[in-house]
């Protein structure tokens, strides 16, 4: 005898599960929050996520990993891809304050899971390192091309953009502000010249 139809399509489910962590964390994130959240119940949840909570939790990072590659592939293609990563940065000055509250759930996650779970504090270095070696390999590209003429290391400034990311991540709730955002994020990002 078939069981109930699961009706949540998987990729829906792990997204409103993510908008729930970013806003909560892992941590503060109950079973029931979630059922209410994606309107899954507990047994549809662990029916489809067979390792529970922690296991959405990973897809929900998944997500940001495939979220990743996609600006990577943006980049491959662009004429100017520091620009564009400008831009990116630039985005989270005129994002809503709702945003600027979330900040970053790889970020945050490096944060919270440290100290309390080691995978999940992996899982966010990994991310964070793959954001880094792609920001370091444009650079670098576009530093012998003359188009970037700092004349720091691709390396050293990869590090730098993750640095300057988990900071404006904590700035943005500070000062939720689009003119000191701005103004700070064009600051920093003038060692991309």
């Amino acid at each position: 005898m078939k069981g109930r139809p699961n009706i949540f399509q998987d990729n829906e489910l792990i997204l409103k599960a993510q908008k729930l962590f970013w806003e909560k964390g892992f941590t503060a994130t109950s079973l029931a929050d979630l059922s209410l959240a994606t309107g899954a119940g507990a047994g549809s949840l662990y029916n489809t996520f067979k390792g529970g909570k922690k296991e959405l939790f990973k897809k929900s990072l998944q997500q940001r990993r495939e979220e990743l590659q996609a600006f990577k592939e943006v980049l491959e293609k662009s004429e100017d891809p520091v620009a564009l990563i400008k831009d990116f940065f630039m985005s989270t000055a005129i994002a809503e304050n709702e945003t600027h509250m979330k900040g970053c759930i790889v970020a945050n996650t490096l944060v919270e899971m440290t100290f309390v779970d080691e995978e999940l504090k992996e899982e966010a270095i990994d991310i964070l390192r793959e954001t880094e070696k792609l920001y370091t390999s444009v650079i670098e590209a576009q530093q012998k091309k003359g188009t970037v003429k700092s004349i720091l290391p691709a390396e050293i400034l990869g590090k730098y953009l993750i640095t300057f990311w988990c900071g404006i991540n904590s700035l943005r709730r500070i000062y939720p502000d689009k003119k000191i955002l701005k103004t700070q994020i064009e600051l920093q990002l003038q060692l991309l010249n």
